[in-house]
């Protein structure tokens, strides 16, 4: 009865394990790109004062996100910033006149990712950076991490500075 009892009792256990290893980070995109992002308005948050709005260029990860993902990304900082919130390259924000040439300043801020990483163990390393003119702006590195069902900043550290 005890050999019976083990052997149910091992089996349970390798199968609950094995059900908490597999999580494709590649289903979960908008919200990583979210909590990566965020760790990067976070930085240097003078950067962020009277801002009127938040731009993100996603034109470098268009193969990678779906429409979907990209709304939520976007309904993710309006709904934390209560800003307006786009898609948006530094080219297109300077056509639709958001840059101001008097101050040669934004009159918010430019958040992009410039490299992506799938590590295992649930980790995704990022580079970015958050631009407002080209005396206000930092570069970030960190790594978005997998626990206890979320995806969380594992860590986030400024790289360079202007």
């Amino acid at each position: 009865m005890k050999i019976k009892f083990i052997s149910i009792l091992t089996i349970i256990s390798l199968f609950l394990a094995a059900c908490n290893i597999g999580v494709n980070p590649k289903k979960h995109l908008g919200e990583i790109y979210s909590v990566a992002l965020d760790s990067i308005m976070e930085k240097d948050e003078a950067l962020n004062s009277e801002m009127e709005f938040i731009a993100i260029d996603m034109s470098n990860f268009d193969d990678e996100l779906s429409e979907k993902d990209k709304k939520e990304i976007i309904n993710f900082f309006k709904d934390k910033y209560k800003v307006d919130v786009m898609n948006a390259t530094f080219d297109e924000l300077k056509e639709k006149k958001y840059y101001n040439p008097d101050k040669m300043a934004l009159d918010g801020v430019l958040l992009r990712i410039e490299k992506i990483d799938f590590k295992f163990n649930n980790n995704v390393f990022f580079e970015g950076s958050k631009y407002r003119s080209g005396k206000g702006a930092i570069g970030v590195e960190g790594t978005v991490h997998y626990k206890d069902g979320n995806w969380k900043i594992k860590e986030s550290k400024e790289t360079w500075i202007s």
